[in-house]
């Protein structure tokens, strides 16, 4: 892939007018919310806990997702974006966030992790506890409660929600078919090919990830094409499934304190990107090896199937991977018409070689 330019926000005014008003947005949100049900003495203490709730999970991420969404809202529009629809796009991105923190409260009690931004999970948190589940499904509930408050008179607003609606039934399905592949009811080879995992990730990841922040950002532009949506979901899909090997393989080799989470998949015996491509090779002396290492949790199982990729070369195949995916990719940008390509190309850039 060519030299990257700089990620959107970091030489860019328009980014930084993003910037702006999606922090502005968010303390907007959060002001509503702890206004529901505050005429009830008795809610206080559920508010209180709420706003907790909010504070730790929903703001410390990168926030890729719900910049994207007021990125993409600017830069699909034929005119620039007056204030208003600044402030109404940083609302529709924080309810990426909020969905996108329901999502990893959930992910972490069922994954058993103990890190999550660098940060404990909230599970784990003094006084939480199994009491998360309820905690995730409150995050869920406040996407659609913010949508409904500030975005209700907009012409998009049915197609963003049901674009919402559509794409986390999408991702319940993905983590679903993510936890059944990491339970033993299937043949190895088959609960961990690479065509098991190419599903997981569009599913999983890829939906929400970047096909839900890229089309809210065209119907927020007024761009409603069938045509243009079905042929940047198309491109998005790969963009997520790039994004999803990344992640495995930053769990497994990235350094924790620059990724801000401690890798499980080896113990949590997921399907990952470099077990399914170690399984493509023809060897039973390596189908042993990860039959009775893979998805134990001893330190000496895991170092063994870490030693078992290191004796396979999986660092350097996945670089050679990362490479020519980025360049297919921007091929493909670069090549089409109907679809603005500096959006798309900035988006495939901020993620290109990434660290955490």
């Amino acid at each position: 892939m060519s030299t990257p330019a700089p990620p959107p926000g970091k030489a860019n005014s328009s980014s930084d007018v993003a910037t702006k008003y999606f922090d502005e947005a968010y303390r907007m949100c959060v002001h509503y919310l702890e206004t529901l049900h505050a005429e009830d003495e008795h809610m206080k203490i559920v508010l209180k806990r709420f706003r907790e709730c909010n504070d730790y999970n929903v703001p410390g991420g990168k926030k890729t997702r719900g910049l994207t969404a007021v990125r993409s809202m600017a830069s699909f529009k034929e005119v620039p974006p007056n204030d208003i629809e600044y402030r109404i796009a940083g609302v529709v991105g924080w309810c990426l966030e909020w969905l996108q923190a329901s999502f990893l409260v959930h992910d972490d009690i069922m994954d058993n992790s103990v890190t999550r931004r660098g940060k404990t999970c909230w599970y784990k948190q003094e006084d939480v506890g199994l009491v998360a589940v309820n905690d995730g499904l409150y995050l869920q509930s406040a996407v659609y409660t913010i949508l409904r408050q500030f975005c209700r008179g907009q012409t998009w607003f049915r197609d963003v929600i049901d674009l919402f609606l559509e794409i986390q039934s999408n991702t319940i399905h993905g983590q679903a078919l993510d936890l059944e592949s990491s339970c033993p009811k299937e043949p190895m080879e088959v609960r961990l090919s690479l065509g098991r995992y190419k599903t997981i990730a569009k599913y999983k990841t890829s939906y929400y990830s970047f096909v839900l922040p890229v089309r809210c950002g065209l119907y927020m532009a007024g761009i409603s094409s069938d045509e243009i949506h079905d042929l940047a979901t198309k491109i998005l899909l790969e963009m997520g499934h790039i994004f999803q090997v990344q992640d495995d393989f930053l769990d497994c080799f990235g350094d924790p304190t620059v990724t801000g989470k401690v890798g499980t998949d080896i113990e949590d015996n997921k399907c990952t990107w470099l077990v399914a491509k170690v399984l493509q090779i023809d060897n039973e002396n390596i189908l042993q090896i990860l039959k009775e290492n893979y998805g134990k949790s001893g330190q000496e199982n895991v170092a063994r199937v870490k030693q078992l990729y290191n004796d396979l070369s999986m660092v350097s195949v996945y670089k050679t991977y990362e490479e020519e995916a980025f360049d297919e990719l921007e091929r493909i940008i670069k090549q089409q018409n109907i679809l603005k390509k500096e959006p798309f190309l900035n988006l495939l850039k901020l993620i290109y070689k990434r660290e955490r």
